[in-house]
């Protein structure tokens, strides 16, 4: 540990959490498009995972390397995230062209 600190307000933490989870909760049923739904629900666990992150693994309190150390995941993921991105598009542009059985044309 980096030294003495004071112990976080736990219940504070949890409600804090409880109130991320129930607006994450109502974000799904907002009428925003795809792409706006998972930016605003990608920010809001991001957001609980580092309250998570900072206090109940108490990185908060650690030397700023092992912060670094932790965050370097997160950065990895981000990116493998953006690579991804436009393969699944195309997946999603290609199935949504494809006609269903019976509208398709009758093979002799």
């Amino acid at each position: 540990m980096a030294g003495e600190h004071k112990h976080p307000n736990y219940m504070a933490i949890f409600w804090t959490l409880a109130v991320l989870t129930v607006v994450e909760i109502g974000v799904v049923f907002l009428p925003f498009g795809k792409m706006v739904n998972g930016t605003l629900l990608t920010a809001l666990a991001t957001s609980k995972a580092a309250l998570v992150a900072m206090y109940f693994m108490h990185l908060k309190f650690e030397t700023r390397t092992l912060g670094l150390i932790a965050v370097t995941p997160l950065a990895i993921a981000t990116l493998l995230v953006f690579v991804i991105l436009p393969d699944a598009f195309r997946v999603a542009h290609k199935t949504a062209n494809v006609k269903p059985a019976a509208e398709a044309p009758a093979k002799h």
